[in-house]
């Protein structure tokens, strides 16, 4: 199947089509396994997602949920956690069972062992049926930053000069109040997904879309390995997609 591109007009468009994708692979498979991103794009899909749990159009209870990254030294509490973002946009609305929950937790001691466990635990799992992705303004896929190895598994990283001024939004702006670290689901495992979405909305990611689809695959544009994966689909809004060629548009 390969890459697949679908263009909305705006940004609540491009949520609902991506709530649509999540719900469609949930009901086709109840004990679907997803992996889950944060961040301003995926607000609304979750909005749209929660609606419909509200009123019992989704049954979440036999799917099994893994965290896509979290930021390392913030406690799961935190405001800016990813474990709170989950939490508060997504999981208290959906009646996924505690057990089937696998959150990132920031705050382990022997991260390496760790990371190893959460490696373990998506084998066991199955792999991912739906991974679910947003991309950064310099191409990164997860917090798997420009120049991260294909083979790449979970880990801790290094984040970006560029992603640190980027996510400095939601600290108000205080780049020194931004992780310098994270931990994330490796370039090698997200490829291993049977389906991959990615979302970007707004002219601000446009050029990082026109690389992940038109531009080498290269490992200093890491969404750009999409290109190689069976069936993965971009979902973006116009102001995104206006650096696409026509073929896409």
């Amino acid at each position: 199947m390969g890459v697949k591109v679908c263009v909305t007009k705006d940004y609540d468009a491009m949520s609902r089509t991506a709530a649509y994708i999540v719900a469609e692979t949930l009901r086709y498979n109840p004990c679907s396994v997803f992996c889950m991103p944060t961040g301003g794009t995926p607000k609304g899909m979750y909005e749209d997602l929660s609606k419909m749990c509200g009123c019992g159009a989704l049954d979440f209870s036999d799917a099994t949920i893994f965290h896509l990254d979290n930021y390392y030294g913030l406690t799961a509490g935190h405001p800016q956690s990813y474990c709170t973002y989950m939490k508060e946009h997504f999981l208290k609305h959906a009646n996924v069972k505690r057990g089937n929950v696998c959150m990132i937790d920031s705050g382990m001691q022997d991260m390496e062992d760790y990371c190893k466990s959460i490696d373990d635990r998506i084998y066991r799992a199955g792999g991912f049926d739906l991974c679910v992705l947003g991309i950064g303004t310099d191409g990164h896929i997860a917090f798997n930053m420009p120049g991260s190895p294909f083979d790449s598994r979970t880990r801790m990283v290094e984040l970006s000069e560029q992603t640190i001024r980027d996510n400095s939004r939601f600290f108000d702006w205080k780049t020194e109040d931004v992780p310098r670290r994270a931990i994330t689901v490796g370039t090698a495992t997200i490829m291993e997904s049977r389906r991959v979405m990615l979302l970007a909305n707004g002219e601000r990611k446009a050029d990082a879309v026109a690389a992940a689809l038109e531009g080498p695959v290269t490992e200093q544009v890491p969404a750009s390995v999409l290109q190689k994966h069976e069936d993965a689909l971009f979902v973006i809004d116009k102001a995104a997609a206006s650096r696409l060629s026509s073929d896409f548009c």
